[in-house]
């Protein structure tokens, strides 16, 4: 999977953050995880491989990367813990779901929508991490970039950044992890 999303260009989480991530899942009894960003399942695969009891649903816009996903997962023969899911993030409707760890890697303008969306699908104490929070250097140093769109883009996540500080509902730790990871964790009802 690592040599195809090199070849093909798709962007998949770092060694040491899903090291991170997985560590995570195993300390804190994780069982019940939503994804958002599949790309071709090279981190769903790997957190439900972490125990027995942890089931993965995970939502993929990019019909290609989800063909790619849905065979990476049968590959593995994992078809009966990960579950693939064919749509835009934020127009996927759930109900009667609730997970204990929230992964959100997809589209970084989008975090705080994602988040805003899926925070009542927690449960209490569960925990939202979010991958990507320097965007390879680039947070902080926005003055630095020369592209307006890359610019605005860094902007984005900066105010996400912003948010999970000043969001009361989460406590949010920030890690020096990979390419920055964000673990946030429920407090109370939302």
């Amino acid at each position: 999977m690592e040599q195809y999303a090199k070849d093909h260009n798709v962007p998949i989480i770092e060694k040491e953050s899903i090291a991170f991530i997985m560590k995570f899942i195993k300390a804190n009894d994780v069982k019940e995880i939503l994804e958002i960003g599949s790309a071709i399942g090279y981190s769903a695969i790997l957190m439900a491989s972490v125990k027995e009891n942890v089931k993965v649903t995970t939502i993929e816009r990019d019909e290609t990367r989800y063909m790619e996903c849905l065979k990476n997962v049968k590959e593995c023969g994992l078809e009966d813990k990960i579950n693939v899911v064919y749509q835009d993030a934020l127009e996927v409707n759930l109900s009667g779901v609730s997970y204990d760890l929230i992964f959100i890697d997809a589209a970084k303008g989008q975090y705080t929508k994602f988040f805003e969306k899926y925070k009542y699908f927690l449960n209490p104490g569960g925990v939202i991490i979010t991958d990507n929070l320097k965007f390879h250097g680039h947070v902080g140093n926005r003055n630095n970039i020369a592209s307006r769109n890359l610019k605005q883009l860094v902007g984005k996540i900066e105010n996400y950044i912003d948010f999970l500080k000043e969001n009361d509902k989460f406590e949010t730790k920030f890690y020096d992890v990979g390419d920055g990871l964000s673990v946030s964790i429920r407090k109370d009802d939302i």
